[in-house]
């Protein structure tokens, strides 16, 4: 049983400096077809989400999102976290009951969403969120479903509205499952050797069944 409608949003961070991509917009590259960033929106809308959230500058007038900007720009993912959830309680009635929270710069963010959501039914009620880990194990955090009132109290928490802190800084007092997960769910782009290597993958994937 996966979460009913209502009760899943999305909070994607896209208005990072790229420095390893000399600033690059790296939710525009085109992987398979479409931006990193397009793929994210479709995940977080196949799953049900609402509402989503795009932390960055617009950079797509045609997704059917929310756009807004931590306060300055470049302050880090946890002060975009801080900001996204600061826009839901002005425009929002009622808080979803769990919050994706993803990078957008994942080509496998579809997969990675699926096991997300397929995970949540079975994470014990006193756990805050789950996240995929790579193949080292090692936690990405930005790839995970969370409880949104804990990812509210925890940003409540933070100094200065989470300004230039890590995202650990937010997730490191919550009870979450780390999952791991195979490297096409968790593999980003980070570099333009990235870009090259995902198109190359997206290029020979066997097709989806329509």
């Amino acid at each position: 049983m996966t979460p009913a409608q209502g009760d899943l949003g999305a909070i994607l961070l896209a208005g990072g400096r790229a420095s390893r991509v000399d600033g690059a917009a790296k939710p525009l590259f085109d992987v398979g077809g479409r931006t990193l960033l397009t793929a994210a929106v479709s995940a977080a809308t196949d799953a049900a989400a609402r509402p989503i959230t795009v932390v960055a500058p617009v950079l797509d007038e045609t997704l059917p999102v929310a756009w807004v900007r931590e306060d300055p720009p470049f302050t880090g993912p946890a002060a975009a976290v801080v900001a996204a959830l600061a826009s839901w309680a002005e425009e929002e009635e009622e808080d979803p009951t769990w919050t994706l929270l993803l990078a957008c710069d994942l080509p496998g963010v579809g997969a990675a969403v699926k096991r997300l959501v397929d995970d949540i039914p079975l994470l014990p009620s006193d756990t805050d969120g789950v996240c995929l880990a790579d193949a080292s194990s090692r936690p990405q955090w930005l790839i995970g479903a969370y409880r949104t009132h804990a990812l509210r109290a925890a940003a409540s928490a933070l100094p200065d509205d989470g300004r230039d802190a890590p995202v650990r800084a937010l997730l490191d007092d919550l009870a979450i499952a780390v999952v791991t997960a195979p490297d096409d769910l968790t593999r980003d782009v980070d570099t333009w050797e990235d870009l090259e290597e995902a198109r190359r993958r997206a290029e020979h994937a066997p097709e989806e069944p329509s």
